[in-house]
Order: C-alpha cells, then sequence, then structure tokens
C-alpha cells in the first residue's frame, strides 16, 4: 500500500494507470467529477486554506516533494535566507507551510508541480485533528463520490462556504445508507468552509485512481508512516484464510448467482481479513478502537456494493452482534489480541458464549475462539490466527478437549515464523466448525506444520514470495482433502508437513495440539539419495570457487623493504550525487509495494546474493522493477553491499530499505560502479549513525573519474571476485545442508556411523 517514491533526480511523478479494482467498481463518478473540480483548483497549485487548516510539511516532506536528501533541505535552511520559517513543530524537528515551501521551491528552480498525491497527503498528514480524522473526512466524501454521483457534483458546484453546508447532511444519508442507522463514524459534524479544498482534492485524486484506489492510497501512507501504532494482518495470511473459510469458489470470488454468505471480524482493525472476502453479501465488523472500526468500515465500503454493519465496542465486554439482536454468521475471521489478561474474565464467568468452558484469565485466545462459534451458525466454518501456546497451555486443555470431542476443532496449522506479527514466532491457523447434530463430526484433527516450506526471509521478516506460494498451497491442499473425506477424513501423510491425527490419541494429560509433536519426521536431509546429491554439488562448487580463486598480488621487489612505501596513486574522485545531477546514473528509492504480481528484490537477498524473495505489497502505483546493468545497494546496516542486476534478478520489484543506482551505460560500467561503492573506507565517510542501526548516504559514495575503456578494466576484475564470492556463498550453504542432514540422519539411524 504504501507509494511508490519517485526517481529522485526525476522532478516528475510518474502517472499511475487506473488501479484494477478502481475499473471493477462502479465508479460512475470519475469521468466527471474531475472538470468541476479543475473550475476551483488548478492543477499543481497548492490550495490556500485558514492558518488553522493549512497543510504543514517536516524537512523529510520537503526532502520527498522536491526529490532530494534530507541533507539537502538543511543545507538549504542554511544558506538562503528566504527560506521559509518554520510554522509549527518542535526545534529539532520543525514543520512549515506547505504552500511557503512549493512557492519558495517553484521559485528557485527546484519544483515544477506538486504531485496531486502529495497534496492530498499533506492535508491529511497535517490536519488539526490528525491523520485519522482527516481519512474518515475523506473516505466519506470518497464513499459520497462513489455511490451518489449526481449529489456530490451538485455540491462541488459552488463555493467552497456553501459546498460545507451541503456536504454535512449529504455525507449523513450516504453513511447511514451503507453501514445503517448505527455506525462507529457516528453524525457528521459542521464541516468548516477550509475544510472544503482537502476534500476537493481527494475527489480530484479519485478521479486518477478511483475512489477505492484513492483511499487505499491514502491509509496506505497513514500506516507506512506510524507503523508501530497498529498490528496489521499481511494480505497473503488473509488470503490464506479466507480460502479455508469460503465454502465455495463463489463466495471469495464474488461469482454471479453464489449462495448468500455472511462474514464476521470482531477484532477487524483496518479491515483486511474482510477484504479477503470481496464476494460476501454482507460483512460485520468491530473493533474496541472507533478510529480502526470506522476506517474499515470506509475501506469495505469502497470496496463492493455489499452491505457493511460495523461497531466500536470490545467485541468480548460488548458484544455488538450478539444474538438474538443478529443472526448467525457463514464465517468468522479473526487476528485476535494476544496474551491480554484484562478481558473480562470476572465479569463475563456466567456467558452463555463459554459453552465449552469459562477460559482461564489467561487464556484470552480461548474466549474469542467461543466467541466466534458463538456467531457461526450450524457447519459455519471460523479461522483464527493463534500464539502456538495457546495449543499447549495446561490452562487450556480442559476446553481443547472439549474442542475435539464434540468435532468443532477441525484443523490446526503451524505458519513460518514471519508469517505475522510478531514475526519471530511461529503462529497457528486454528480451523473450526459449529458442530451440527444431523453431522456426525471427523474422527482425526488435521494438523500442518509449514515451517520447512518456507525458503527463506522475503519482504519484510514474512516468508519469501516462493515459500508463502508453497505454504498457501500446501495448506488449502491439505484442507480440501480433509473436507472431502467427512467423518473419516482420509489425507494422505506427507513426513513432517500434515497428517490426520484420531482425536482419541489427542486426549492424553496435556491435549497438545502443536503439530511438530504429532508429525512423522522428514527423512533426513531429504533422504540419502539427497544427501549424496549434495556431496556432489559441493564437490563440484568447491572445485568452482578453487578455479575462481583471485590470483595473489605481486609481491613486492626484493629491495622494497630497504626504501620507503610510495603513496598509491591519487585518482580524481567524484561522487554519485554529482554524477546524478550530471546525468550519468538517476537514483531510485524502493518500497516493496505496487500493482501486479513482481517477485520483490529484498535487503536479505542483496546481502545473501540469492534471487528475489520477496512479496509486493498491494498499492495502486506500479512498481519500480530493476533491469539489467542495475546497481542495488541497502540503506541500513554498513556492511559494503552493492549488488549488480542479472538477467535472473531483472523483473523484480525494489524492496524498501534498497537504492537502486541506474547508470548510463554510456557513461558508466555497472560493475566498475558496484566495485567502487562496496569500498570499506568509502562506506565509512559515507554512512551516519544512530542508536541502534548504521545509515548509508548513497549520494556521498565516491568513485573515481576515469574513460569508458579504463572502468572495464576495473570492472572485469571486480565482476571476477563477485563470482568467486558467489561460489563461496553456495558452498556454505550446502556444507550446511549437507552437516546438518548428516547429523540428523545419524540421530534418526537412517545414516549409519560405519
Amino acid at each position: 500500500m504504501p507509494e511508490q517514491k519517485p526517481p529522485t533526480e526525476a522532478p516528475a511523478t510518474p502517472t499511475a494507470p487506473t488501479a484494477p479494482e478502481a475499473r471493477e467498481s462502479p465508479e460512475v463518478a470519475t469521468p466527471e467529477v474531475a472538470p468541476h473540480i479543475a473550475a476551483e483548483a488548478t492543477p499543481g497549485a497548492v490550495p490556500r486554506a485558514t492558518p488553522e487548516a493549512a497543510p504543514e510539511v517536516t524537512a523529510a516532506e520537503i526532502a520527498r516533494l522536491a526529490g532530494v536528501g534530507r541533507a539537502a533541505v538543511s543545507n538549504w535552511r542554511r544558506r538562503h535566507a528566504d527560506f521559509p520559517r518554520p510554522v509549527g513543530g518542535t526545534e529539532t524537528s520543525p514543520s512549515f507551510a506547505l504552500a511557503e515551501v512549493t512557492d519558495w521551491l517553484r521559485a528557485q528552480g527546484k519544483l515544477a508541480e506538486v504531485p496531486l498525491r502529495e497534496r492530498v497527503w499533506q492535508y491529511v498528514s497535517s490536519h488539526p485533528g490528525g491523520s485519522v480524522a482527516a481519512l474518515v473526512k475523506a473516505g466519506s466524501a470518497l464513499l459520497l463520490v462513489r455511490d451518489r454521483p449526481r449529489e456530490w457534483l451538485e455540491a462541488a458546484a459552488v463555493s467552497d462556504e456553501r459546498m460545507a453546508t451541503l456536504l454535512a447532511p449529504a455525507l449523513d444519508r450516504v453513511l447511514a445508507l451503507r453501514f445503517g442507522p448505527a455506525h462507529p463514524l457516528g453524525a457528521t459534524a459542521p464541516l468548516p468552509a477550509a475544510s472544503v479544498p482537502f476534500l476537493r482534492a481527494a475527489a480530484e485524486l479519485a478521479a486518477e485512481l478511483g475512489t477505492r484506489g484513492a483511499f487505499e492510497f491514502l491509509l496506505g501512507r497513514h500506516l507506512e508512516a506510524n507503523p508501530r501504532q497498529y498490528t496489521l494482518t499481511p494480505d497473503g495470511l488473509a488470503l490464506l484464510m479466507a480460502a479455508l473459510a469460503a465454502p465455495a469458489a463463489g463466495a471469495s470470488t464474488g461469482a454471479a448467482g453464489a449462495a448468500p454468505f455472511t462474514v464476521l471480524d470482531p477484532a477487524c482493525g483496518t479491515g483486511t481479513l474482510l477484504r479477503a472476502l470481496p464476494g460476501a453479501t454482507t460483512r460485520y465488523a468491530q473493533d474496541s478502537s472507533p478510529e480502526l472500526a470506522s476506517l474499515a468500515a470506509l475501506r469495505l465500503a469502497l470496496q463492493s456494493d455489499a452491505p457493511v454493519r460495523a461497531a466500536a465496542a470490545d467485541s468480548l465486554r460488548a458484544d455488538a452482534f450478539a444474538r438474538p439482536a443478529a443472526e448467525p454468521v457463514d464465517a468468522v475471521l479473526c487476528h485476535p489480541p494476544f496474551n491480554e489478561r484484562n478481558w473480562g474474565h470476572e465479569e463475563l464467568a456466567y456467558d452463555p458464549r463459554w459453552e465449552y468452558g469459562l477460559p482461564a484469565r489467561a487464556e484470552s485466545e480461548l474466549a474469542w475462539v467461543q466467541h466466534a462459534l458463538a456467531h457461526l451458525r450450524e457447519g459455519g466454518t471460523a479461522v483464527l490466527l493463534m500464539p502456538p501456546a495457546a495449543a499447549a497451555r495446561r490452562s487450556g486443555r480442559r476446553i481443547r478437549a472439549d474442542l475435539l470431542r464434540r468435532g468443532a476443532l477441525r484443523a490446526v496449522v503451524a505458519l513460518p515464523a514471519g508469517a505475522a506479527p510478531p514475526y519471530g514466532i511461529p503462529l497457528h491457523l486454528w480451523v473450526l466448525r459449529r458442530p451440527s447434530p444431523q453431522v456426525a463430526p471427523p474422527s482425526g484433527l488435521l494438523l500442518v506444520d509449514t515451517a520447512a516450506l518456507a525458503d527463506g526471509p522475503g519482504q519484510g521478516p514474512g516468508p519469501g514470495r516462493a515459500g508463502w506460494a508453497a505454504v498457501h498451497s500446501a495448506v488449502e491442499e491439505a484442507w480440501t482433502a480433509y473436507e472431502r473425506g467427512g467423518p473419516a477424513p482420509d489425507v494422505a501423510d506427507v513426513p513432517g508437513v500434515r497428517r490426520v491425527v484420531p482425536v482419541v490419541d489427542l486426549l492424553d494429560d496435556d491435549v497438545d495440539l502443536t503439530p511438530a509433536r504429532h508429525l512423522p519426521p522428514p527423512a533426513a536431509g531429504g533422504g540419502l539419495a539427497e544427501l549424496t546429491a549434495v556431496r556432489d554439488r559441493l564437490d563440484s562448487t568447491l572445485t568452482r570457487a578453487a578455479r575462481l580463486t583471485p590470483p595473489a598480488p605481486p609481491a613486492p621487489p626484493a629491495d622494497a623493504k630497504d626504501r620507503p612505501a610510495a603513496a598509491p596513486a591519487r585518482l580524481p574522485l567524484t561522487t554519485v550525487g554529482e554524477l546524478a545531477r550530471a546525468g550519468a546514473l538517476l537514483l531510485y528509492t524502493g518500497t516493496g509495494s505496487g500493482a501486479g504480481r513482481a517477485p520483490v528484490l529484498t535487503e536479505y537477498d542483496v546481502s545473501a546474493g540469492t534471487g528475489p524473495s520477496g512479496t509486493l505489497a498491494a498499492a495502486v502505483e506500479q512498481p519500480l522493477l530493476t533491469a539489467p546493468g542495475d546497481v542495488v545497494v541497502p540503506l541500513t546496516g554498513g556492511a559494503g553491499v552493492a549488488r549488480v542486476v542479472d538477467a535472473a534478478t531483472a523483473g523484480a520489484a525494489l524492496g524498501r530499505g534498497l537504492q537502486l543506482l541506474r547508470p548510463d551505460p554510456a557513461a558508466l560500467d555497472p560493475w566498475f560502479l558496484a566495485g567502487f561503492l562496496r569500498a570499506t573506507a568509502n562506506n565509512r565517510r559515507a554512512s551516519s549513525h544512530a542508536s541502534t542501526t548504521t545509515r548509508l548516504d548513497v549520494r556521498r559514495l565516491e568513485l573515481p573519474r576515469l574513460p569508458r575503456t579504463e572502468q572495464e578494466v576495473y570492472g572485469a576484475r571486480f565482476r571476477a571476485l563477485a563470482e568467486f564470492e558467489d561460489a563461496l556463498r553456495l558452498a556454505a550453504r550446502l556444507g550446511e545442508q549437507l552437516v546438518q542432514g548428516l547429523y540428523d540422519g545419524l540421530s534418526d539411524g537412517t545414516v549409519r556411523p560405519e
């Protein structure tokens, strides 16, 4: 969802195509709204608002607008007496009036036009009521644009003062129509005329991205700017949970003629899980945070025409969709809060939801499990993300036993570490079904362990792109086979991955449902044949590494020790920043987001020399893709790494924390560039240090000024070193695999010590 940052040296932001979801949604207002907005504001200009509502920007945001680093903004403040004065913030982090900044940048020739997305985002980030209040206002206006375009056009055709008067009742009508009379957004307060330019700009952004795309962009920027305030469910995990809960393809895809399908998320957050089931006929969302409940409701309403019912209250203490006020639902998806001791143990002791036993104070997750089951119709499915301790804690063994005996718990899936926050823990999925008296429960519990299917770190801390695809496929395949078996499921065992365990075998003193404890171990190292293949591959790799070993530097003359060492020849130097200003290369910053399905090249991939393994985060912009000859540099860590993109890496999206240098082939050899960027002293001079990290300023990195022919001589030597390094890395990985496989084989008896 975060915005794709524009090229550092290119002032104009590439125009993003209309998002696919915007084309699929009934965005009837988009073609008609733009002319009315254009009559009110000049494209690229910053609308003038009253002082209390004027957008403000920080130094970092000024740098983003101008396409420079933050150090450049600091230099402008020192060197230019006419640079705008701070209007807010703190002494160490001042903020400036956006209108004054853009006027100054334009007068200095440093800015041709403020991109529309940046203008709208600055309104959001500097809103007096906070970013969430601005998002709610923008989302409400976008919903009016989407659902009642004529009403919006009539309001947009008048002055700002008159429009502010017309909008409040119009917004109330559209919100009541989509969310019912009681919803978390409440009645719309009278709008000041100063907020109208913001809403006009948001509607103008909808003309570019669609109403859904515009809101997703703004919400994504908000979440990116406040990463520690929210616990987000990754999109890939949400799709897997939706696939397990959906009774048929029609429900998950919204196919015409599909049976009615209702779904609830009692801890909805920003609505990611409910968005994964766009074909649901009604979606119920509840969250203890009024802000999150409001954002989720708007996000869902902008996705489809299906009714949305949302509530802001603690689901355990104040269930907004309890029977008989609400009908039971077909599915529940939930990523509940973990390890909460103050969940209501005392006041809810006699609650009728505890059909399987009163959860202990330390078992809040089992309270959420029973809350989900209480809202299901008979035969309905619930999928919950759970901490691994919930499968084994002794305080919950009686409830787990009753869930098994009565056939409510159908599957426990162990995910690889990094699948969702907290990223250091391999979380579990519990798949439950409300028992029906007419249907015999299955005789066994499906246990799946996907830890071995992840292929290394991908985007962020999660599993890589290829690894997650394997996880999703394996889990869905196992669940489909289990469902097909009915009361006597017949799912083929896969050692170390899946097995159906008879319920009677699990009902011991501990009722430990951790999958790894009940799965047959996989063959050591993949089996003896695999170990032999690894050994052979290691031999050939070591032989290749020996062949690629660089020659030793020539020995000094015999009499050199009697003479003082001569200083090395000093070559004329330039910096990456100077080369960028001269047009010899372009600089891009990665975000790992965008439209499409391109794999993501991550910091781990660059440092480890592996292929792209990350998963693209959803966003409306096209991602920045790598091309052969690009040079990619990690911005944190201080390790001195630079990687030249080859055919195997080309076409990947650039991940977060990476800088891409795209040299002009006529001016710079990419291997020459990458080689000098790796120099230890070079990285030390260009790095700054925070309390826990080291950050690289790529623009300060130096390299010699040499003709193209001399660059190629250096480049050939640097390329040979890179090939030698790749061979050593591969040998290390194969050696670790062989050693661990032999340890495992000797331990389980598949390999004899003779």
